[in-house]
């Protein structure tokens, strides 16, 4: 633990157990043989796998996501997004800059009270692995896991009220003050977002890092946190939105661009995406 002294190319400060985690996992997917691209929030460019070691697939990964929370012992957790590369060139960071609606697997592995990998493709829903450190094997505990319809949730950094926009503020008090006579939402807030997101498929809610005056453009990327998380919520029954179009829908213009996101159970997005429209039309 504790801050190795540099700034990565997101302007996040790095941690030592960061750059162990960056490494570890780079040298893991170039040995695998399946790799040809991985994209990393700790590397600026797109790193290009040896030919020798090639594969088909891009891989976009946040080896140690939540790693300001490392000192005070906070779940932290690696998120990753698979693509095939689909050009025959020769492989480059544009490989990379592909719709979320191309990912064929993606998933997280939370840091916990347990460990656990949380698993979406393509082809199938989503499955939860659990780590048996006995056997050093992942064992599977929850088969195709389905968000709640509704939760009584919400989850966002409520210290940046001052510069929210007015349909995030109009949201929140509805959550907090309901006209309908319901009980209030409860707020839950750790600031990993692996940790907010499995809350959030688990128990249900909602988890928002919405644009501000402060960050118009949002704050988590792309790539590596908001294409594999809306993955695993589509997958799950979920909706995952900038607030005007799908996260999946977006296509990206650069590997380290950040977009808006608001995920979690169906009707409690689409509550929020009623307000975001009502303020649009004014």
């Amino acid at each position: 633990y504790g801050i190795a002294g540099s700034t990565n190319v997101t302007g996040d400060q790095v941690k030592k157990l960061d750059i162990l985690s960056n490494d570890l996992v780079i040298n893991m997917l170039k040995s695998s043989f399946s790799t040809c691209v991985i994209v990393s929030e700790e590397n600026k460019d797109a790193v290009i796998v040896e030919n020798e070691k090639r594969g088909k697939y891009i891989v976009c990964i946040d080896p140690l996501d939540g790693s300001s929370n490392i000192d005070c012992l906070v779940s932290i957790g690696t998120i990753f997004a698979i693509y095939r590369k689909m050009s025959p060139d020769e492989p480059s960071g544009k490989d990379a800059l592909q719709p979320g609606r191309n990912l064929v697997a993606a998933g997280y592995a939370l840091y916990g009270s347990a460990t656990m990998l949380v698993l979406a493709t393509s082809a199938g829903g989503v499955n939860c692995f659990m780590l048996d450190p006995a056997i050093g094997e992942f064992i599977l505990v929850d088969r195709d896991v389905k968000i709640k319809k509704k939760g009584n949730i919400y989850s966002l950094n409520e210290g940046y009220a001052k510069y929210f926009d007015p349909a995030v503020t109009e949201y929140l008090k509805k959550k907090k003050f309901p006209e309908d006579g319901s009980s209030p939402y409860g707020g839950r807030y750790i600031g990993s977002m692996v940790a907010d997101v499995h809350r959030t498929l688990v128990y249900g809610g909602i988890f928002l890092y919405p644009a501000n005056s402060k960050s118009p453009k949002g704050k988590l990327r792309l790539l590596y946190e908001c294409n594999p998380m809306a993955f695993v919520i589509e997958k799950a029954g979920g909706i995952a939105t900038t607030g005007h179009q799908a996260i999946l829908d977006i296509v990206p213009e650069d590997i380290h661009q950040r977009v808006p996101i608001v995920l979690g159970s169906p009707d409690d997005v689409k509550e929020y995406l009623e307000i975001v429209k009502k303020h649009s039309a004014k």
